[in-house]
C-alpha cells in the first residue's frame, strides 16, 4: 500500500479495549510499530489501562495469540504487529503467508477485528521506513484501522421502544389456533 490511511471518520478509543500482540523477532522495528500504535491510542482518547500489550516470539505465532484474545470476549479488537523481511530462502513466503492467513481466519472465526499490522518487506530499509513513527507509521495506521472496524461492526444505537402490553391468556390461545 502506498500512501497512508486517511479517514474522515472520527475515531474514539475512550470506551474500547484493544490488545496489541507484537512479535519479538525484529524487535527494534516492532517496538517502533508499538510506539506508533500506542500514540494513536492516546490521540484518540484511549485509556492506557484498556490497551493491552502481549509479546510472542515471531510473526508465525501471532495468529494463535490473536485468536485466543479475540475469542475471549474481553477485547473489541486485536492489532497484530510484526516484521518479516525477505531473505535468500523461501522462509519469508511461509511465515508471511501463514501469518496473514491465520490472522484473517482468527477474525472471521470470532467476528472480532484482527488487524494485520505485520510489515512484509523486501529489504531492511523498506521496513525501517514503514516502522518509523515520523515517516509511514504503520503502527499508527494499524491501531486506527482497528478503531474504525470496531465502529463499523458495533451495533447501531436504537431508539427505545414503548413497552408492549402484556399478553393475556386469551390472546395467546387465539394466536396458537391461527398457527
Amino acid at each position: 500500500m502506498t500512501g497512508s490511511l486517511t479517514s474522515t471518520i472520527r475515531l474514539d478509543a475512550s470506551q474500547r479495549r484493544v490488545v496489541i500482540i507484537a512479535a519479538r523477532f525484529n524487535a527494534s522495528l516492532v517496538d517502533q510499530l508499538i510506539e506508533g500504535a500506542t500514540q494513536a491510542w492516546r490521540d484518540h482518547g484511549g485509556d492506557p489501562s484498556r490497551l493491552l500489550l502481549e509479546r510472542v516470539p515471531g510473526a508465525f505465532e501471532l495468529p494463535l495469540a490473536a485468536k485466543m484474545f479475540a475469542a475471549s470476549g474481553g477485547v473489541d479488537a486485536v492489532v497484530a504487529l510484526g516484521c518479516v523481511i525477505r531473505g535468500d530462502t523461501p522462509h519469508f513466503e511461509y511465515v508471511a503467508g501463514e501469518c496473514a492467513r491465520g490472522l484473517m481466519d482468527a477474525s472471521l472465526a470470532t467476528g472480532v477485528p484482527v488487524i494485520f499490522g505485520v510489515l512484509t518487506t523486501e529489504t531492511l530499509p523498506q521496513a525501517q521506513e514503514r516502522a518509523d513513527v515520523q515517516r509511514m507509521n504503520k503502527g499508527r495506521e494499524s491501531l486506527e484501522a482497528a478503531l474504525e472496524m470496531i465502529q463499523l461492526l458495533a451495533p447501531p444505537a436504537r431508539a427505545p421502544r414503548a413497552p408492549r402490553a402484556p399478553r393475556t391468556a386469551k390472546r395467546l390461545k387465539t394466536r396458537a389456533r391461527k398457527r
